[in-house]
């Protein structure tokens, strides 16, 4: 295990005995006693960090973490609907652009967090490069919806299993999921790490085996089964009229693709939320960055390409809303062509995207509740960890939440329960926004302190304008996300709340903190950049080598 130095900003420096692994792991409970003094104490890795956590996470479980994060239900299950809106050429071009923005927010990530690799990300990143306040606001609408998020999850894998049986009592699943869950939060960071590794192999061999299957039946290549081919994009065509006719309507499909395909993409923000805990970060964080983005927008692209070559975007068998593998378009073209099997194989992974949310989004929300009690913004009593590195404290709240499940069983409680999920279903965008707002702050205060971009970890010539670019589309995305509640005869108050809610929410939290705090955003000038450039230059980080035996198989997807 590695650990980090105690930087300037954060009050002093750390002996060789402090370094040692055994000093930070002394006794059942280390309860953390740092003071924050400051809005910006705290800002660079800390004393807190480099002795409450543990260095666990490498390379290879960044990389699968982040796969496993962004392949789930949305592409399992929600292509349908796309190609049933944009139609396939709209819903491939949709997913094209949104999968530029991923680039853009990926690397935009990678190089802010390969300087500073704290505890809570972005969330951090905002409060050193951009505002405290704004930092407070992204954090606790993260903490917010995350605690929400994981109960959703079970409750979407209670569903799932109706898929085979309705005859075992939901309870019993929810329970289960609740414990598993907080086994793989309370543990050591590699059993997440391992844990997620797994997961994510199973998706990606998952999804190349549906894109091999759905290539061969759209090829005719099942015995039985005619040869499709581009069939569906002749008739109905390549676009869909949505809502308005002609040009307009097609457009219209198109853009309502844009934020089906952002929650598609969900999850990817979170990949160096534990950066803190992750060996070499300013090797790894880059690493996983560029292998993730290359592969998940592989994986998309011809996914969403060979999902048009198999579903008319007018098949009725997209209405299904089950929830279950039955709404899938891999499982319709499977079933169509009798391969009987298929649908179950499906409804199993989707099982195991689903918890790999709920223990994506616990490590998620853990890290960043850790990271506000760390600069004063949460209670400290959340920054009280167990011997092996785990914010227990943290686990524990978040557990008390997946407890909200149980409101699945009341249809009442349910419709309540959703309502509240759907306060920040738009935080993705907001987070998105953020995280390339930081990289934009970064590159401006170098330039005004002139300090040479080849001093960063990790940096890329064109980020700087894909940024800006991607910032612009987010905001717009995010403002124009709802424009069905806003046409003639479709308004729907709990798609508003959906679309639109979170902002007001974060601007409030803002304000609020700003107010109270007397916060300012911090000159170009004032970014205390030498700190963190003065740790990249004094604490390089140490090779790590290639996979070795059979990893080495599969190891094209992460090395």
């Amino acid at each position: 295990m590695s650990t980090e130095p105690l930087l300037a900003s954060s009050g002093g420096n750390l002996t060789s005995d402090m370094r040692n692994d055994n000093y930070y792991t002394q006794g059942s409970i280390l309860e953390v006693n740092q003071e924050v003094e400051d809005d910006h104490s705290g800002d660079l890795v800390t004393h807190t960090e480099s002795r409450a956590l543990t260095r666990g996470l490498a390379q290879r479980h960044l990389s699968m973490i982040g796969i496993a994060g962004t392949i789930g239900t949305g592409l399992f299950l929600g292509l349908g609907g796309a190609i049933q809106t944009g139609g396939p050429l709209g819903a491939l071009i949709g997913y094209a652009i949104v999968g530029l923005i991923v680039s853009s927010v990926t690397f935009a990530l990678g190089e802010v967090s390969a300087l500073l690799p704290v505890t809570g990300s972005f969330v951090r990143h905002t409060e050193f490069l951009v505002d405290p306040a704004l930092g407070f606001a992204v954090g606790w609408n993260l903490v917010y919806g995350i605690a929400l998020s994981i109960p959703s999850e079970i409750t979407a894998i209670c569903v799932l299993f109706t898929f085979w049986s309705e005859d075992v009592n939901p309870a019993a699943y929810i329970m289960a999921f609740i414990a598993l869950t907080f086994i793989v939060g309370i543990a050591f960071i590699r059993v997440f790490g391992e844990v997620e590794f797994v997961f994510a192999l199973l998706k990606v061999l998952l999804v190349v085996f549906l894109i091999i299957l759905g290539i061969v039946i759209a090829a005719g290549g099942i015995p039985g089964t005619p040869a499709i081919g581009f069939r569906y994009w002749r008739d109905p065509g390549p676009f869909v009229e949505y809502i308005g006719t002609g040009d307009l309507g097609r457009f219209l499909g198109f853009w309502s693709v844009l934020t089906s395909a952002v929650f598609s993409f969900a999850g990817i923000e979170s990949l160096a939320t534990a950066a803190a805990e992750t060996r070499n970060p300013r090797r790894a964080i880059p690493r996983a960055c560029k292998r993730i983005f290359v592969r998940v927008l592989l994986f998309y692209m011809l996914a969403v390409f060979v999902v048009g070559l198999l579903v008319a975007s007018d098949d009725p068998r997209l209405d299904d809303s089950s929830g279950t593998a039955a709404e899938s378009p891999f499982v319709i073209a499977a079933s169509a062509a009798g391969i009987a099997v298929i649908p179950s194989v499906v409804n199993a992974v989707v099982i195991t995207s689903a918890w790999s949310a709920s223990n994506q989004a616990l490590l998620a929300g853990t890290r960043v509740l850790f990271g506000l009690a760390l600069k004063g913004q949460a209670p400290r009593v959340f920054l009280r960890t167990t011997s092996w590195g785990s914010p227990y404290a943290c686990v524990l709240l978040y557990t008390a939440f997946m407890f909200l499940s149980f409101m699945s069983l009341s249809s009442g409680a349910l419709t309540v329960f959703w309502w509240l999920v759907d306060l920040t279903a738009a935080g993705v965008l907001v987070s998105w926004s953020v995280i390339l707002l930081n990289h934009i702050r970064l590159r401006m205060a170098m330039a005004k302190q002139n300090i040479p971009v080849s001093r960063l970890p990790w940096h890329n010539w064109w980020t700087v304008y894909a940024s800006s670019a991607s910032l612009f589309m987010c905001i717009l995305i995010l403002l124009t996300g709802g424009f069905e509640v806003f046409t003639a005869g479709n308004w729907d108050a709990s798609a508003f709340v959906s679309s639109y809610l979170d902002i007001p929410l974060v601007l409030s939290a803002y304000f609020i903190w700003k107010f109270v705090k007397k916060t300012e955003i911090p000159s170009l000038k004032s970014i205390l950049l030498e700190d963190a450039f003065r740790q990249v230059d004094q604490y390089p980080d140490e090779p790590e080598g290639k996979s070795e035996g059979l990893l080495r198989i599969v190891s094209w997807m992460w090395d």
